[in-house]
């Protein structure tokens, strides 16, 4: 039996993220079109004959290992088959932390996936997405290994779709965090008291190019964010001044993207912004 795995963890980016209702057990609905990135972390599991899961990390702060979804992704895997084995997991971060890329949930998505290989594949796929979408709302995504799908739901329910056209990407990540928690409860303020935003009819051909997504492409984060966060407001007017398909912020924050034609002008809009306005990433959309 397998005795070690490595695995990649993509990022990913909401082109478009719809904030629905707020639900009674507190939890909101979405509605958002996922886009996997070819930036990805790396995480690597040894099976070993001690109980438990341990992880070490490098490139970045993650905060206690009891709290990490790669920590937690695969203590699920183990207790389903029997905790017949422990592992011992090396996590490389790449994506930013706390952005709104997903980095968390790709990590648990490649803990999930890793951890069943070492068991043999005991646990069938449709108990993992099960287990992703308890772990969090981007993870089932993460987990699929599609380059693009609707999502719906808590972001459990999944519409596989082909790939956009591969395109050169632009990150810029201001130096402020956003608490998703908190960023759900500016939204909730902001509208008005019994008013329940619905869902979208989507017409599946209109997301088969950059133009059609860019033009239905919108955040319902973004105007209460942009309105608390002057320096995430800024940088995102100063992205969008460098002439890209499509410029937006991710998940809740604080991450913010610009599609591009080319990579001449993906390279004239880093020269354009500097660092002035946060830490700039060159990455890819996923084939």
């Amino acid at each position: 039996m397998t005795a070690a795995v490595t695995r990649r963890a993509p990022a990913k980016l909401n082109l478009f993220l719809r904030v629905l209702a707020r639900e009674d057990d507190g939890y909101h609905g979405i509605e958002t079109l996922f886009c996997r990135l070819e930036l990805a972390d790396e995480l690597g599991v040894d099976r070993v004959a001690d109980p438990g899961v341990t992880i070490v990390v490098a490139g970045a702060e993650t905060g206690p290992a009891e709290e990490n979804l790669a920590v937690r992704a695969a203590q699920a895997v183990l207790h389903a088959t029997g905790r017949r084995f422990g592992v011992r997991m090396t996590l490389t971060k790449r994506i930013p932390v706390g952005a709104g890329l997903g980095g968390g949930s790709a990590d648990a998505a490649a803990a999930l996936h890793a951890v069943n290989e070492l068991a043999g594949n005991a646990v069938p796929r449709a108990e993992l997405l099960h287990a992703a979408a308890r772990l969090g709302a981007d993870v089932p995504f993460c987990l699929s290994d599609a380059p693009l799908a609707l999502a719906w739901g808590r972001g459990e329910r999944l519409l596989r779709l082909p790939p956009l056209p591969r395109a050169p990407v632009l990150l810029l990540i201001p130096p402020v965090a956003i608490r998703t928690a908190e960023a759900y409860g500016w939204v909730d303020e902001a509208r008005m008291p019994g008013v329940r935003r619905g869902g979208l009819a989507l017409d599946l051909p209109s997301l088969g190019t950059w133009s059609d997504v860019a033009r239905m492409a919108g955040n319902d984060f973004e105007s209460v964010v942009f309105g608390r966060v002057g320096p995430i407001r800024e940088a995102f007017e100063a992205l969008a001044r460098t002439g890209p398909l499509l410029c937006r912020m991710t998940g809740s924050g604080s991450a913010l993207f610009a599609v591009y034609r080319n990579e001449h002008s993906r390279e004239d809009a880093a020269n354009q912004l500097g660092r002035k306005y946060g830490t700039v990433v060159f990455t890819e959309t996923a084939p």
